[in-house]
């Protein structure tokens, strides 16, 4: 599944291609082995209460909560659960924000909610569907490799990306912006079925023209007009940022490490923030393929009205290829 490739830095810039009307053709990637959890099914509208659920281990801390595996006492389903914990009022904004969007959302790459729990001590929380391979962060740190991290093969990548690029491209018809997209979120299972998460920052766009380039989400996935939309945001619409966070990811993956940084190197986040804006975007190594490297530069456009739209990769040879 997964093979190590060269670091060296590409500096050839490849001319961009015209977008194609041919309709996505790639296989899915091969499915990690399978795991002993399995997917839980869609519980009845309003089923599901605290009582009814039994926590079997933490999958994750963060955004002052905690994400725990849990299963219904009676039914025996897995879910995911996030707990919001009651003293945080910025946390329980974030929470509810993600829950206003989960509900408008129906789609196959994003992950879907099961209800919304009141829990003793006035935490919340959102019951989701259980994703049994974790995030692509996991699999970035647990896979194996020289230094511990898998470097994903095109192939895999080309899979994976499909699938988040038709969440987006479904997030964007309905006017909904994610705003922190990066590997700790976005949901695998064992099947390599791949799921946009975790929607506290995201914005819902109730205007054509509403401001989308407020200082949220985490820094060194922002695109340049996130930090200087007088410079880069010529018609910037908020979608574009999106995007440009998707091509990091997929760099990040390949490269099995954040694509600014050395290997192991600490951000410091003002010379991010100068390294995003006024130099050069990240580049894939020469080993890789001429489709690759182009739908790369397709997303890390430095100027937002020239980086491709989640509709228009999805035409992209690199993932419309059988």
């Amino acid at each position: 599944m997964a093979v190590i490739r060269s670091r060296r830095p590409l500096n050839l810039r490849l001319p961009l291609p015209e977008p194609s009307d041919r309709r996505p053709r790639f296989p899915l990637p091969l499915p990690l082995p399978p795991s002993a959890a399995a997917a839980a099914p869609p519980p009845p509208a309003g089923a599901i209460s605290a009582a009814d659920l039994e926590k079997l281990q933490v999958l994750g801390h963060g955004n002052g909560g905690t994400v725990y595996k849990v299963r219904h006492k009676h039914t025996a389903a897995v879910y995911a659960l996030k707990v919001v914990h009651g003293d945080g009022d910025g946390d329980r904004r974030q929470l509810l924000r993600e829950v206003s969007i989960l509900r408008r959302t129906d789609s196959p790459h994003v992950v879907k909610c099961h209800g919304v729990l009141d829990l003793p001590g006035g935490d919340i929380a959102i019951c989701m569907e259980y994703m049994d391979a974790g995030t692509l962060e996991t699999l970035l740190k647990t896979g194996g490799g020289a230094a511990g991290s898998v470097v994903f093969s095109e192939q895999i990548l080309a899979g994976i990306c499909r699938q988040v690029l038709a969440g987006l491209d479904y997030l964007h018809s309905h006017k909904i912006i994610h705003r922190d997209l990066k590997p700790s979120n976005i949901l695998v299972n064992h099947e390599m079925d791949v799921k946009i998460s975790d929607f506290g920052v995201s914005k819902i766009m109730q205007k054509t023209l509403d401001p989308c380039n407020s200082y949220v989400g985490t820094c060194a996935y922002m695109s340049p007009e996130r930090f200087d939309p007088d410079t880069y945001g010529s018609n910037y619409d908020g979608y574009a940022g999106d995007i440009w966070s998707l091509g990091l990811t997929l760099l990040e993956l390949y490269m099995g490490h954040f694509p600014y940084l050395a290997p192991g190197q600490r951000p410091d986040w003002a010379t991010l923030m100068c390294a995003i804006c006024f130099g050069e975007p990240p580049r894939l190594p020469e080993t890789t393929s001429e489709n690759f490297r182009s739908f790369i530069e397709c997303c890390l456009q430095k100027d937002s009205s020239k980086r491709w739209t989640a509709k228009q990769l999805l035409s992209h040879p690199f993932v419309s290829r059988r």
